[in-house]
């Protein structure tokens, strides 16, 4: 742990002007909107690789590419939380990214399944279902001749942290991922890790970096630093940078004061372990449901500009070495 102070898919793409988020001004490189197909699975079809009952979906992305002197770039797959694509943190580190030189791909994973959010009802989208949006999405970033396929990263906020952190799991590789390119880093923010996961240490070998805040209430740290502790144990290229005193959302430049979201749901106190493809509340036994009594509302968020500073530069750093930018 480091501790700091502080099917390749089909697509259509159009030049749009560039969007607000969360009430702020966007600036930065031209924005294409992509599409591809993914599909849309509970939790339990999701670990059971139950393809048969999966539901096709069409989902749509903010592509924005880098001014560059030479293609291909890399690329970094974002993947928004459960308040939904509208939220300002993807395509503030989209800005970020092209900054150094990377493409990003900002994925809506909830508006072509019906919802714009879905963090005052969980229960709306299984938890699995941004793994198989990354996948889909790699696919699409790799059959694109301005994107070098070989240099592709997830970063995930939150909900979508789930799959920037699971993802490298070779079991979900095995199940759902690209037979064209493979992911050359995972990036989890503030991710839950309350799962107990069949073959869960077992992932492919390539680097995780997690970043997490101490005063998180939404997805408490012990979780993810335990499996990020037993990820190296296993010989794994990991580790998770840690914040004193910065909570939920702390990279997050739309929430500058501590921000109760009083309607929210978060399973804080909850511990889920995968038992025959379902995950089962571990303190019931019984399959695990957002109506469980260990599910809580009321998590908190805030923007903390040191620690959003210091993960910029651990993410700068870490990528402008992996993809050998000038």
């Amino acid at each position: 742990m480091v501790s700091r102070a502080i099917c390749a898919a089909s697509f259509a793409i159009a030049c749009l002007a560039c969007l607000p988020g969360a009430g702020m001004t966007q600036s930065g490189p031209p924005v294409e909107t992509v599409s591809f197909g993914s599909l849309t699975m509970s939790d339990t079809q999701f670990l059971s690789g139950d393809l048969a009952g999966a539901e096709p979906v069409t989902l749509t992305g903010r592509l924005q590419l880098p001014a560059a002197e030479t293609q291909p770039v890399p690329a970094v797959i974002l993947l928004h939380g459960s308040d939904g694509p509208g939220s300002a943190v993807t395509w503030h580190w989209a800005n970020v990214l092209n900054g150094i030189g990377i493409a990003t791909l900002r994925v809506d994973s909830y508006t072509a399944r019906g919802y714009e959010e879905i963090f005052s009802d969980q229960s709306r989208v299984g938890e699995f279902n941004n793994i198989i949006d990354t996948y889909r999405a790699l696919d699409l970033l790799a059959a694109d001749e301005r994107i070098n396929p070989d240099r592709i990263a997830v970063m995930g906020f939150s909900r979508g942290g789930i799959a920037a952190l699971y993802s490298a799991m070779t079991r979900f590789n095995g199940l759902y991922g690209s037979q064209t390119a493979k992911l050359a880093a995972h990036l989890p923010f503030y991710s839950p890790c309350n799962f107990a996961l069949q073959n869960e240490l077992d992932i492919r070998p390539v680097p995780i970096r997690a970043f997490h805040g101490e005063a998180d209430v939404w997805n408490p740290l012990p979780r993810c630093r335990d499996y990020a502790d037993r990820l190296r144990q296993a010989g794994g290229d990991v580790a998770i940078f840690t914040y004193p005193g910065a909570h939920h959302a702390f990279d997050h430049p739309g929430s500058p004061s501590y921000n109760v979201k009083e309607t929210a749901q978060t399973s804080r106190r909850c511990f889920r372990r995968e038992d025959d493809g379902v995950l089962v509340n571990a303190d019931t036994g019984q399959p695990f449901s957002w109506t469980d009594d260990c599910v809580e509302k009321g998590p908190a968020v805030q923007y903390n500009p040191a620690a959003a500073d210091a993960a910029q530069a651990e993410i700068s750093a870490f990528l402008t070495e992996l993809f050998e930018l000038n």
